[in-house]
């Protein structure tokens, strides 16, 4: 396993420049880094891989930011738009080295509507359609797309373990993978072990939040519970700190933190890579 962070802790947009970044947190002993792509126009992949070996990092995932116009269940311009945006994370992910595109790719994240069951399912056909020409491009990249629940007030569309691996299964790519957050977890699954084991094999891609977006490890989470499970399933992907501060207001607003969850960022980073790797390695 490896041990990342997500780059929303400390910057949003991240840009080329936001690479001066990267030492510290090679410092602080993570493995991999999560880079939140808001815009493929933001960064000089090439660039940033440059960046990233010069220091003995490496880019782990890349992190699919869905909103506005990009909605796979949308109109049929916001589907175009949602395509286009998918299609150049994948251009990226190679150039970066990335083994994973990971998020709720199906949807603008927000989107909770109480739709029909007919309508939900027709939005369903939908997302499998465009899941598994995107699944085939990702096969032929060699990169896994790894699709995440959220919790209800983020999506109306997939909240649980069992909904993400019926979607997964109907798509039926070996491209295409679970990814679970234990922040969403403790909202939505009645024991997030028992989820983690019904994964299994699917199991492309962990988040690491405290119960609270803050510090993992610094919960009411049953992590010891979260590591036999991940054994038992022999999960030997990457494990990564998403974890949201206030100063980074744009990403602050979009998360609902109103209020200072820990002391700092940093001690986010360090205390949580600590906690994480006593109790998970």
């Amino acid at each position: 396993m490896r041990f990342g962070i997500n780059t929303f802790l400390f910057t949003s947009p991240f840009t080329t420049r936001s690479t001066k970044s990267f030492a510290k947190l090679r410092k602080w002993g993570f493995d991999s880094l999560e880079i939140a792509v808001e815009d493929p126009a933001h960064i000089d992949a090439a660039r940033v891989k440059q960046d990233l070996d010069s220091i003995g990092l490496v880019c782990g995932s890349i992190c699919s930011c869905t909103g506005g116009d990009r909605d796979l269940r949308g109109t049929p311009r916001q589907q175009k738009i949602a395509m286009a945006y998918f299609r150049a994370l994948l251009d990226q992910a190679v150039v970066l080295g990335a083994k994973s595109i990971i998020g709720p790719l199906y949807s603008a994240v927000g989107r909770a509507d109480a739709v029909p069951r007919s309508e939900y399912k027709k939005q369903w056909k939908t997302v499998v359609g465009h899941l598994k020409t995107l699944s085939k491009e990702a096969e032929n990249a060699g990169v896994q797309i790894c699709i995440e629940p959220l919790n209800r007030f983020e999506t109306d569309f997939i909240n649980t373990c069992d909904q993400v691996l019926k979607l997964v299964q109907d798509v039926g790519s070996p491209a295409l993978k679970v990814m679970l957050d234990t922040f969403h977890m403790n909202i939505e699954e009645k024991n997030q072990a028992q989820a983690i084991r019904k994964a299994g094999k699917y199991l492309g891609h962990l988040h690491a939040c405290g119960c609270d977006r803050g510090t993992p490890g610094s919960d009411h989470i049953d992590w010891p519970g979260i590591a036999t499970a991940l054994k038992a399933i022999r999960y030997d992907g990457d494990i990564v700190i998403e974890s949201f501060a206030m100063n980074v207001k744009l990403i602050a607003k979009a998360a609902a933190i109103w209020r200072q969850i820990e002391p700092t960022q940093d001690e986010i980073a360090i205390k949580g890579l600590k906690n994480l790797r006593h109790v998970l390695s």
